[in-house]
Parts: C-alpha cells; structure tokens; sequence
C-alpha cells in the first residue's frame, strides 16, 4: 500500500488516502481527480528510514504540491519565513533559541519571545 495525496486545480492537497497504485488508477475515486503518490517516511528532503526520500515532505490536507521542484510544501507559518529550497520546509529569519527555554515566533518582531 502506498500513500497519495489529492490536488485541485491550484495544486492544494485535498485529502491523503492509502491504496494500491491500481485502484487509484481505476478512477473509484473521481475520474477527474489528480492523485500523486506521497511518502509517510519523507521529512525535509530526507528518508527516515535512510531510504530514497519522495517529494521532499509527506503531503498534508493545505500543502501545495510544486511541479518545479516536484515537492509538498507545507503552508507558510509567518509572512516572515522564507522557504528552504533544499528541504522544502519553512525557516524563520532568526534560528530558535538554543537555551533549552520554550519560545513562540512573534511575527511583529520577527523574532522568538518566551510566553507570559
């Protein structure tokens, strides 16, 4: 069994199912739709498995799926973060503190605060 995602006309991912190639092929599910096959085990750009990693991250309900790269990319967080071309995963323009604390990103600032 394999995963696939669902995308409409924008390349927004719809839903995720888990099915055989065949019965994806058959149309059951709308002979219309676009189906692209997705990895559980994908994230980043990498395997968790250590094997060969597909579409850079597993397709969620909101991803988009981006031809070009042949990637899912996940919704974008802040207006602030820019994507990471390899990973395909967004980065904030400050790195996450290191101090062991727990921080939230605080957009007007464009940096990681600690919660009240």
């Amino acid at each position: 069994m394999s995963h696939f995602a669902e995308i409409d006309e924008n390349n927004l991912v719809l839903r995720v199912v888990v099915a055989e190639q065949d019965f994806i092929d058959s149309g059951v599910l709308g002979p219309s739709s676009k189906w692209i096959q997705t990895s559980y085990n994908t994230l980043a750009g990498e395997h968790v498995l250590g094997n060969t990693p597909l579409r850079k991250n597993y397709a969620g309900i909101g991803y988009t799926y981006d031809k070009e790269r042949d990637a899912f990319i996940p919704p974008r967080p802040f207006e602030s973060w820019q994507l990471n071309e390899d990973t395909c995963q967004w980065e904030p323009p400050v790195p996450y503190p290191t101090d062991g604390k727990f921080y939230i990103w605080e957009e007007a600032l464009e940096d990681w605060k600690e919660p009240l």
